[in-house]
């Protein structure tokens, strides 16, 4: 792609999978579905009482001004709010609150000075790519727009508000690919040196792995008969699995985690990317293996092992997927929303046997891989952005995917088949090259914040609450 396939050997996210990321601590998402932040009143509690006559203090106060625009407490409350249902929906210890709460205020220090450069960058986010964030984010939580709009609703969150925290992530993103990307460079020296760090490395270095799960959601407010009641399902579910039962097919059946639609699968990464009790649970099985019922905040997961590798450099043997894919890149003339319509349109036609995907690809594929009838060649793991190859690995030989954004545009990808295979010399070299290029974009960015914080006028009021 010059598109997924020039993509290739890149990890670096796309937009909007980047913007995703950013907001699930917003959203909540996890796996009992779409749970967006308490809203300030109800983190607060009732109205204050009136204060007493020559009171001064109010009911919220700014605890920080970036640039002239202020940070209240409400808003770090709120944040810390998020913070603290995400880190116990992984399963994690929860760290001091104190820690916690200048940590968030710092972090929101620089969401803000970074929000306000973009701005005054001249970056623009269209209407369009804002109504195609809301229709990702919905899509991905497998709920449609609307129902994400009663959702929010019902949780207090104005519908606006909520497109505009995805806007400004947007902002910023873009800032992001424009300042930061260009500073990364791999050289065949990294690569040398990393591939023999590789090889000398052995047992000692750690794992990385692929887990799949099957999540059965425990509701915060089960009692302990329910609790009871969804651990024996969670075992019955476990035990068709050891039984032979094929887990994918158990976890669209069973699952209330959102990874149910890819098989439960969670993707290759490195085991601090993974909650403890998941890696725990998993660290004496050898592949395939099974794990669970294991508890979490948020219910009882079966986990199976699907890969175990060196900590970021894939084994020699890979599964290659071989795909073709339809894109569509949204322009002031196509939308994002009517190149959806459209993508959805063709996939019906190739579904119902009136139209070859080759041909519509020729006919309407903006990638270079048009004029092959959109197919991509072999690639093995990690050789297109995460959410183009996230969305290839759900899918089944000769199956085709539902309209896909990636920061490329939007895509209809088909597998046409898989293999296993070992890596060549060169494939080597380019997976390290992926690899290098992620860790030092996130080296980047990390730099790029404290640069832009650094260049921010900052001044500290009263302690948040």
């Amino acid at each position: 792609m010059n598109n997924p396939s020039s993509a290739k050997f890149s990890l670096v996210p796309g937009i909007l999978s980047a913007l995703v990321c950013a907001l699930l601590p917003a959203l909540a998402v996890h796996a009992q579905g779409l749970r967006p932040v308490v809203p300030a009143q109800r983190l607060l509690g009732p109205a204050a009482a009136p204060a007493p006559a020559g009171a001064t203090r109010q009911a919220d106060y700014i605890v920080a001004v970036v640039n002239s625009e202020p940070i209240t407490n409400t808003e770090v409350r709120v944040r810390l709010l998020r913070t603290e249902q995400q880190i116990a929906q992984q399963g994690l210890a929860m760290p001091p609150r104190r820690e916690m709460v200048t940590q968030i205020l710092d972090r929101m220090i620089i969401d803000k000075a970074q929000l306000q450069l973009a701005k005054t960058s001249g970056i623009r986010v269209e209407e369009s790519a804002v109504e195609g964030a809301v229709e990702t984010v919905a899509r991905q939580n497998q709920i449609t727009v609307e129902e994400l709009r009663r959702r929010l609703r019902a949780d207090g969150i104005d519908y606006n508000q909520f497109r505009s925290e995805l806007r400004d992530e947007m902002l910023v993103s873009r800032l992001r690919q424009r300042e930061v990307e260009p500073r990364v460079v791999v050289t065949e020296q990294d690569i040398d040196q990393f591939l023999a760090e590789q090889a000398g490395a052995g047992a000692a270095t750690p794992e990385a792995l692929n887990l799949a799960e099957i999540l059965v959601p425990v509701p915060e407010t089960a009692t302990a008969d329910q609790v009871s009641a969804l651990q024996a399902r969670a075992q019955q579910v476990v035990e068709r699995a050891r039984a032979g039962g094929d887990f994918a097919a158990l976890a669209l059946e069973f699952s209330g985690s959102a990874t149910r639609s890819t098989g439960g699968q969670m993707g290759l990464r490195d085991v601090d990317r993974y909650p403890p009790l998941f890696v725990e649970a998993v660290k004496t099985l050898p592949v395939g293996g099974l794990a669970g019922p294991v508890r979490s905040g948020a219910g009882f997961h079966i986990l199976k092992v699907i890969e175990k590798r060196q900590a970021g450099m894939p084994s020699m043997a890979i599964t290659q997927t071989r795909a073709r894919h339809i894109l569509l890149r949204p322009s002031p003339q196509l939308s994002e929303a009517a190149a959806i319509e459209k993508l959805a349109g063709l996939r019906q036609q190739v579904v119902a046997g009136q139209a070859d995907f080759a041909a519509l690809a020729r006919d309407n594929s903006e990638d270079a891989s048009a004029k092959d009838g959109g197919d991509l060649g072999w690639a093995g793991p990690g050789l297109f952005v995460p959410e183009f190859e996230n969305a290839m690995n759900g899918l089944a030989p000769n199956q085709i995917s539902q309209p896909l954004v990636s920061r490329f545009g939007v895509h209809l990808i088909q597998v046409l088949e898989r293999r296993n295979t070992q890596l060549s010399p060169r494939e080597q070299r380019e997976l390290a090259r992926s690899v290098l290029r992620e860790r030092k974009l996130g080296e980047a960015v990390a730099l790029w914040a404290q640069e832009v914080r650094g260049r921010a006028y900052v001044e500290y009021r009263e302690a948040p609450q």
